[in-house]
């Protein structure tokens, strides 16, 4: 089976990708293209699956960060010289490179300002999220010569609202730190409530002044046959679960 990325419209003159599971070799619930080098996946499969994806948008390597759920924004010059550094964004105007964020229910979130040649990936969980790491990729965007209102900014498969069930503590966290955040929350089963993950980051994105915020519409957890989904993965009591790949280079 061939790799089946979605593009975004959007970004349609950029390569890039957001690759669902089709086309790699893994095996079992990391069938196929799992990207997580944190996964127990084989490592072979998954650099085999990596290879697949650099082939595929030509790029002479992919780039990724440790990723932990902050806030900062990591600027690519070229391969890593050491261990990957813990941050959830990166920025470049290095032509070759792939800059690549691993999902399975998060945001995954590419960004290009086409004149100035500057691109940028983002991994954006809730906390992420609220945190500001969708900002502070922007901020190094600006930092490498591009510009609030040429970016483009697109979130591909991510968790959609009716599929994400939160707790009250949940809510109390964004209520904190902006009672407008009540918009984002839907009633759920009790005392639950159902989190809209895209549509916050488009807020933000938008907030943010981008010339353009998107989101492609398609849910991690409600197409199995696409797309790998951390909670969907708890939800069967299975051990580990595959990682997407999201990919942009000049």
């Amino acid at each position: 089976m061939t790799l089946d990325p979605i593009r975004a419209t959007a970004l349609e003159d950029v390569t890039h990708g957001f690759f669902t599971r089709r086309g790699g070799v893994s095996k079992d619930i990391y069938a196929a293209l799992n990207g997580g080098q944190g996964s127990n996946d084989d490592p072979g499969a998954i650099a085999e699956n990596r290879a697949r994806i650099i082939a595929h948008l030509e790029v002479e390597d992919l780039i990724s960060v440790h990723q932990i759920h902050s806030d900062r924004a990591e600027v690519v010059t070229g391969p890593w010289p050491g261990d990957r550094p813990k941050a959830d964004a990166m920025v470049t105007g290095q032509p070759g490179l792939g800059l690549a964020i691993l999902t399975a229910d998060c945001a995954p979130v590419l960004f290009a300002d086409r004149q100035a040649g500057v691109i940028g990936a983002a991994h954006a969980g809730w906390g992420g999220a609220l945190g500001g790491v969708l900002e502070a990729t922007v901020e190094a965007m600006l930092g490498l010569g591009a510009a609030r209102g040429r970016i483009t900014a697109v979130i591909g498969p991510v968790i959609s609202q009716r599929a994400y069930e939160v707790g009250p503590e949940y809510v109390e966290r964004f209520l904190d730190d902006d009672p407008e955040n009540a918009c984002f929350f839907a009633d759920g089963q009790g005392d639950r409530a159902m989190f809209d993950l895209p549509g916050y980051c488009l807020e933000r994105l938008r907030a943010a002044g981008l010339g353009l915020a998107e989101w492609t519409g398609h849910c991690t957890y409600s197409d199995e046959e696409r797309f790998f989904s951390y909670r969907r993965a708890c939800h069967r009591g299975e051990a580990d679960y595959g990682r997407l790949v999201a990919a942009i280079a000049l």
